[in-house]
């Protein structure tokens, strides 16, 4: 049996840091040798009543082949800079990020096997090749796309929403700039031929719920995703740190790595 990966979890204290933390605990395939995390909880253990691993700002002395990391636009300028410069393969699930670090991201593909996604969901990513199918199949269709998160989510469209937008554009090679519509109210007239439309629902403690309708005359196809469990998340993006290790350096996806899993 091969010995397992070491990782690194960037952003350690936060909702996902800790999920993933959970997880990794009993996952085989890895030794998490650094829970990196700028905290008042630096220096306690990550697991409680366990000694070992603790909350640190600092990276290990033996380099870690693969870091994940949900922390914040500065915790990952500063994770990348570390990961370019130390050969480390970074999946990251970070926003709301600058054109200036999503420069660096791009260039650091040049050195280093990134892997960047909105919704590390496998489920969300199934769906997003379903959408882009199913647009390019059905081009005359019309094609709305439906989403609802909890009441503290502060923006709109989702993430997610968005990158089915873009699976739908790419379906029928079009733009989603040019084709999006996200708001209709008032006399908005008939609906514009190949417009990809959006709707928006926010309350309560739902955790992401995805609905895309392709609607023709007398049919519709309604493609759906509900997550029901935010460990989907740090599941996924711990499967995408064990694929992505060891990979040539450059941007990959997860949509990559399910047409290899398709390919088997």
């Amino acid at each position: 049996m091969s010995r397992p990966l070491r990782l690194a979890v960037v952003g350690a204290t936060g909702r996902m840091g800790r999920a993933l933390l959970d997880l990794l605990k009993d996952d085989a395939r890895f030794e998490v040798v650094a829970a990196l995390a700028s905290s008042s909880r630096l220096g306690e253990p990550v697991h409680a009543g366990e000694e070992g691993l603790r909350y640190t700002r600092e990276w290990p002395a033996v380099a870690p082949e693969v870091a994940i990391d949900f922390s914040g636009p500065a915790g990952l300028g500063a994770a990348l800079a570390h990961c370019r410069a130390h050969g480390i393969a970074l999946v990251t699930g970070t926003t709301g990020l600058d054109q200036a670090l999503q420069d660096q991201l791009a260039a650091a593909t040049h050195d280093i096997p990134v892997l960047r996604a909105a919704n590390f969901s496998l489920g969300v990513a199934v769906l997003r090749r379903l959408v882009r199918e199913a647009a390019a199949a059905l081009p005359d269709w019309d094609l709305d796309i439906l989403e609802a998160h909890h009441n503290r989510k502060v923006d709109a469209p989702s993430g997610t929403a968005l990158a089915l937008g873009e699976a739908a554009a790419a379906g029928r090679n079009v733009s989603l700039n040019d084709s999006a519509v996200y708001a209709r109210e008032g006399t908005t007239g008939p609906r514009e031929h190949g417009s990809i439309g959006f709707a928006v629902v926010r309350g309560g403690d739902i955790v992401g719920e995805h609905e895309v309708w392709v609607i023709g005359q007398g049919e519709r196809v309604e493609l759906n995703h509900r997550a029901t469990d935010r460990s989907i998340f740090a599941r996924g993006a711990i499967e995408a740190a064990h694929w992505l290790a060891g990979r040539q350096p450059g941007a990959w996806d997860i949509d990559t790595m399910l047409s290899e899993r398709l390919r088997r």
